[in-house]
């Protein structure tokens, strides 16, 4: 009789975990899976993507959040259009510069509307704006990295090229070069230059390129045809993604905690704040302020285009109003 009762109760157990799995696999099927291109691995300044599994954000909006890794906007752009994504999250050169090699695509939410790159010099350079560059050697993390673009838009600026410098790559720990005197000034971003600091970088100058051509840093970008035929699923993703960005702002030392589980390269909670800080502040702008958290400053983006053509990068006109869409934004 005993073990009649104790295999009754186990069935019982039994059924009931397998309905609760049935449920869950049921409710998961149930979500429409959405993948991200991004330009990087799953870093500390992303948080607000990595907390899916704690904040639920898209799975409330009905979506399945998968990010693949990238090394570069460019990356994310091949990943979205071979099929391995379905949005890139990119920066306007490499858009730009796949516009002008024939592909279709729109941007439809910006990102990061402040340029967050930067050059760096030590103060003994006497390297005070960017006229200063002039017959300086200066440090790139790669030919292909936003560093030199923005360097090249820079001294696109005050009627300088590459011609009128040195370029050296010098990798993305590009601090060491510039303390050790190899180079005279060095191209980085916002992060970079407050982890070189973290590291003993002292007594700079930083030139800030926002200051002089202020365009983005980095958009979400997808295909004109999902644009086209899946608008539904991409107002909801952009819905999640202003609701988890807002988040980020409210409660920065929330996802510095969850940075630490989340992110590769969060070890370190006060250092995953900062970064979560810094990527915050990029966030916002005029416009945003405005029209709220991913719109866009169009007549930014058309001098954008004409300084990037004028410096060769790309060939072909482009016009922003017909490439550039802010209907799916929610209010």
């Amino acid at each position: 009789m005993q073990i009649f009762k104790t295999n009754f109760f186990v069935n019982i157990l039994f059924t009931a975990m397998t309905l609760m799995l049935l449920i869950k696999t049921s409710a998961l099927q149930a979500l429409e899976k959405f993948s991200v291109a991004g330009w990087s691995k799953p870093i500390s300044e992303i948080t607000n993507l990595l907390a899916e599994p704690d904040k639920g954000f898209f799975k409330k909006e009905g979506i399945n959040l998968v990010y693949v890794s990238g090394t570069g906007g460019g990356s994310a752009i091949t990943n979205m259009l071979s099929g391995a994504a379905d949005i890139a999250f990119t920066d306007p050169a490499s858009f730009f510069q796949a516009l002008d090699r024939g592909e279709k695509l729109i941007a439809i939410y910006n990102i990061y509307p402040q340029n967050i790159f930067n050059v760096v010099s030590l103060k003994s350079q006497n390297i005070m704006d960017p006229a200063d560059l002039q017959g300086k050697k200066i440090g790139v993390y790669s030919l292909s990295s936003g560093t030199r673009q923005n360097l090249q838009v820079l001294l696109h600026q005050f009627g300088l090229s590459e011609q009128d410098v040195t370029i050296q790559v010098t990798g993305l720990l590009n601090f060491a070069p510039l303390i050790q005197g190899q180079v005279d000034a060095t191209a980085a971003t916002d992060t970079g230059l407050f982890v070189g600091k973290l590291r003993g970088l002292r007594d700079v100058n930083v030139i800030k390129i926002k200051n002089y051509l202020n365009i983005p840093s980095d958009m979400f970008v997808v295909t004109k045809t999902t644009y086209n035929k899946r608008k539904s699923i991409l107002r909801r993703f952009l819905s999640a993604y202003k609701k988890c960005s807002q988040w980020m702002i409210d409660k920065p030392r929330e996802a510095a905690k969850i940075a630490k589980r989340r992110s590769i390269n969060g070890r370190n909670e006060d250092i995953n704040f900062e970064i979560i800080q810094l990527r915050n502040a990029s966030s916002v702008s005029k416009t945003t302020q405005r029209l709220g958290l991913g719109h866009f400053d169009l007549d930014l983006l058309r001098k954008g285009v004409e300084t990037f053509k004028n410096l060769g990068l790309i060939k072909r006109p482009i016009n922003i109003e017909n490439v550039v869409k802010s209907d799916l934004i929610p209010d």
